[in-house]
């Protein structure tokens, strides 16, 4: 039997995500980010087409990288302007029952223990939907602008990512017992304090001693989502995401990194088939072929040369303002995403500027598909059997046309191949996803910290469950 496909949706809360230049069609949705109805309508749109979950984005900083300036992520809307993601959990949640919610913060801007309070009250007001997409950032623009002066080297953001994770699995798991909130009207006892534990962490980059501020959610940990594809990244995947991101352009690289992921998992003690791996993907769908292929060049009209390339830029750390566009890719040593670099510039393909601008016009630095339900349903089956991946995280070239377009045409023919959700099962996201209960597995590094006073008696880091 085939293996399932799962889907989520890839968003963020600003103008041009991935397909810079897009919000000037006709058609499209993503100039009003900023009005809840935006949200509500979309997140009800994928609920019905039974995705996973809707996967914000977000970055703190701005692209400045090509030809030295932010002008052109300005003029075309490139992930600027930005509003938090966090604050959309709710409304969101209020129109929905099962989709899953996955909000992107910083290791970087982000104090943990501020953090981890923000979390757990998403936790709470949508009842268990909410995951976190860990990132360490790449844009040296935000670290400057919280008085940084600029980003740690890559290899240390991840030093930094591993002590902070750790301030939250206190505070998430150990902080509150099982059973320290009773809400006893009759002798007028809400908590038994001797079951709510300082942390006592005091660590390389942290130091929190104190207790968590909330009583423990429904997941108490939200699921982990990490997007990390550099070897650095990818370790820390392997230790602790439940959902991995990737945006592979190949199926080859994306079979390589799969296996990677799996096979570092297992060595860490954890399930390998219990990660989650989805791969960035644009879908372009119409009744058929000669359709979707007219609804691309369509499309194509309005994309941004100058919008792709602030994008391409600031991903890499590369300034390709500075070449002609017949000139060729080249690897160069950046502080920014060292994956994308590898990827561009140690494939088996060179490009020249102008290719590399047409490519990222629509999907950002995932493949694109065009074609009719079965021809796509074709692509993403053959690409899920060939790599192990699990899923795919689908961005929009035009907003919710593109969403539409899955929901209604996609969705129906795999599910028709009995290899898509024809219905949710019950439970927080997590049970949703992994059907093993709300709280994280025995295996996972996080359950270690569950008995916080031996943790603090050991003084260092847990032995597993």
């Amino acid at each position: 039997m085939s293996k399932a496909i799962h889907f989520n949706a890839f968003e963020m809360n600003c103008v041009g995500h991935q397909s810079p230049g897009m919000w000037s069609h006709p058609r499209d949705r993503s100039a009003q980010y900023k009005d809840l109805e935006y949200w509500t309508d979309l997140a009800k749109i994928l609920e019905r087409g039974f995705f996973d979950g809707i996967f914000i984005a977000d970055v703190v900083g701005y692209y400045d990288v090509y030809k030295g300036s932010n002008y052109h992520a300005l003029h075309q809307a490139a992930q600027i302007p930005v509003n938090d993601p966090l604050q959309l959990a709710a409304p969101i949640a209020m129109v929905t029952e099962h989709l899953g919610i996955g909000i992107t913060a910083s290791t970087t801007f982000e104090h943990p223990y501020t953090f981890a309070r923000r979390l757990s009250t998403a936790d709470h007001h949508t009842k268990g939907r909410i995951g976190w997409n860990i990132v360490t950032s790449y844009l040296e623009s935000g670290a400057k602008n919280i008085s940084e002066g600029g980003l740690r080297k890559h290899s240390n953001r991840y030093e930094v990512a591993a002590e902070y994770i750790e301030v939250l699995y206190k505070l998430f798991e150990g902080s509150w017992e099982e059973g320290a909130v009773v809400r006893d009207r009759t002798h007028r006892i809400f908590t038994h304090p001797e079951k709510v534990h300082e942390i006592g962490h005091k660590g390389k980059y942290f130091e929190v001693p104190g207790y968590h501020l909330c009583e423990p959610s429904p997941q108490r940990t939200p699921v982990l989502y990490q997007a990390g594809a550099s070897g650095p990244g990818k370790a820390f995947a392997a230790q602790h995401a439940e959902c991995v991101f990737v945006a592979a352009p190949t199926q080859a690289v994306l079979k390589d990194y799969v296996a990677d992921v799996r096979l570092q998992a297992a060595a860490a003690g954890r399930d390998p088939k219990q990660l989650k791996i989805y791969n960035l993907v644009t879908v372009i769908l119409d009744e058929t072929d000669a359709k979707a292929q007219a609804k691309f060049e369509e499309y194509r009209r309005y994309t941004s040369y100058d919008g792709s390339l602030t994008f391409m830029s600031g991903w890499t750390g590369i300034d390709f303002g500075q070449y002609a566009p017949t000139d060729l890719v080249k690897k160069v040593e950046t502080n920014a995403i060292v994956s994308a670099i590898e990827h561009l510039a140690g494939g088996a393909k060179s490009w020249t500027v102008e290719e590399l601008a047409a490519w990222g016009g629509i999907g950002g630095m995932g493949p694109v598909f065009v074609g009719s339900p079965s021809t796509v349903a074709d692509i993403l089956q053959e690409w899920v059997e060939h790599t192990d991946v699990d899923g795919f995280n689908l961005a929009y070239a035009v907003a919710h046309e593109t969403f539409e377009d899955v929901v209604n045409l996609l969705v129906p023919e795999l599910q028709r191949r009995g290899v898509y959700r024809t219905a949710y099962t019950q439970g927080t996201l997590r049970e949703k996803l992994f059907g093993r209960g709300p709280l994280l597995p025995p295996e996972h590094p996080g359950a270690g910290y569950r008995d916080i006073e031996a943790v603090k008696r050991r003084g260092l880091v847990p032995e597993l469950a």
